[in-house]
């Protein structure tokens, strides 16, 4: 056993260590082989990555470094499967001539171990004259000592430090520690990126799934792109799944690409048919305003030993799917049943569920606050998880400034009318409507207010 540091798995050794061991290069074919595809369609080159196209164009800091200028410490900033990792294995391979290069996981390692890198880089540094490229993945996990124990080696050059972290740096990352690197923001990767990177790893028969001979549809991949967010890890993981499921038919389409990434569904016990009959009914006989029914059925279920506080969180649940904004009033009502419920038990609760029930019969009705949120939710969900427009970000530190944080807000509450001209959606959801107001109940009222702002925003634009 050696006193070699403990590090990550994500990097190959150095060539001369490789040369240690014959069979080392046959284990790691192997290994890799077994590894999922997206570790396996990891490209080795600068080159080979998409979608980085403002960090790795001519005349770019990066681009300019790695084409033989000298390397500075940075931190990659970006969300999960954007790319960090695969950048700075491209720049392990592209500076492997001039650099040793490390890797370790925060998750994985402490202060220890952090130590024994850094001791053997400012050892190489003095007897070997090489640098030492370090790369610590998900930075933000280690703590303000740890991230401390770095300075001295990247002010003395023993290191150049490359962080990877999905959280703002300007939080995760130690003043001291910041000031000496460079921040660079990795993007999700586009649509278009995300589809070429799956039909490179369809194509590719040394390391994708060129050998299964499958074929996917047009609509397939442009979903798998959508949904997945830019994650190129997840992408490739549900075309994996896909392209598994894919064998015999030889072909993804869009139900076999949804099949791939779908989720689990919540369980829910269904034995007692007759629970979930008398719900029904109730729910159903208040829906279509039928009092006396509902109080039927509400006997039922509380004479044949139903839990209130369910039948309570059911009705809370249809003061705001059913009733919504006609009468805002009901949801608070239907919360104090519920309290009551819990504080004075039964017999004496069960006049207040059969208060709110006679209440929600009468109750004027809408459900466009349910059929709004299940749009958003929609969209949410299968479609790019965009940012916020920046104007509406706050920008609590100089480095979220200067990449335009906060820029052109303006404030509502100093506009004559109290609404400013500012679009809040993602471009690709501008001018998106959910809420469609009837005109029942306060909701009438309540979408007057909001025409009338939509009108003033569209009067200033």
């Amino acid at each position: 056993m050696t006193g070699k540091p403990k590090t990550s798995s994500l990097f190959e050794e150095e060539p001369a260590e490789r040369a240690l061991d014959s069979g080392a290069a046959e284990r790691r074919a192997e290994s890799k082989k077994d590894a999922p595809l997206a570790e396996r369609m990891r490209p080795e080159s600068i080159d080979g990555i998409l979608g980085q196209e403002s960090l790795l164009g001519p005349g770019e800091p990066l681009h300019d470094a790695l084409s033989g200028g000298e390397l500075f410490s940075m931190i990659l900033w970006g969300p999960p499967g954007s790319g960090k990792t695969t950048l700075a294995n491209a720049i392990r391979h592209q500076t492997q001539s001039r650099a040793h290069f490390e890797a370790l996981s925060a998750v994985l390692t402490g202060v220890k171990e952090l130590r024994e890198v850094l001791a053997n880089a400012a050892h190489r540094r003095k007897t070997a004259h090489r640098k030492t490229i370090l790369f610590i993945d998900e930075i933000h996990r280690y703590n303000k000592s740890q991230q401390d124990a770095l300075l001295p080696a990247v002010e003395s050059g023993d290191v150049v430090l490359i962080g990877a972290t999905t959280e703002n740096p300007s939080f995760e990352v130690v003043g001291a520690l910041l000031s000496r690197c460079r921040v660079f923001v990795v993007k999700p990767l586009d649509g278009p990126a995300v589809m070429k990177l799956m039909r490179r790893a369809l194509s590719d028969h040394e390391r994708g799934l060129g050998e299964l001979g499958v074929e996917i549809d047009d609509n397939a991949l442009m979903f798998l792109a959508e949904v997945t967010d830019g994650d190129a890890r997840r992408a490739l993981g549900a075309l994996e799944i896909a392209a598994s499921l894919a064998r015999n038919a030889g072909r993804i389409d869009l139900a076999l690409a949804q099949k791939a990434l779908s989720r689990k569904a919540l369980l829910y016990d269904k034995s007692g048919e007759e629970h979930f009959n008398l719900i029904s009914a109730l729910h159903k006989s208040i829906r279509n305003s039928d009092a006396d029914a509902s109080l039927y059925w509400l006997a039922r279920m509380i004479e044949g030993g139903e839990d209130p506080l369910y039948i309570a969180r059911r009705l809370v649940r249809f003061a705001s799917e059913d009733v919504g904004l006609a009468d805002p009033h009901a949801l608070t009502l239907a919360m104090a049943a519920q309290q009551a419920v819990h504080f004075i038990g039964q017999p004496e609760g069960d006049l207040a569920l059969a208060e709110l029930v006679v209440y929600l019969a009468a109750a004027p009705r809408s459900n466009a606050v349910y059929v709004a949120w299940g749009e958003a939710r929609k969209d949410a969900l299968e479609t790019r998880a965009d940012p916020p427009p920046k104007s509406i970000l706050n920008a609590p530190t100089k480095l979220m400034k200067n990449i335009g944080y906060g820029e052109g807000y303006k404030y509502a509450h100093d506009e004559a009318e109290g609404v400013a001209a500012m679009e809040c959606l993602p471009d690709r959801l501008k001018g998106r409507v959910y809420f469609k107001p009837t005109t029942r109940g306060r909701e009438k009222e309540i979408g007057e207010r909001l025409a009338a702002s939509k009108a003033i925003r569209k009067g200033k634009g």
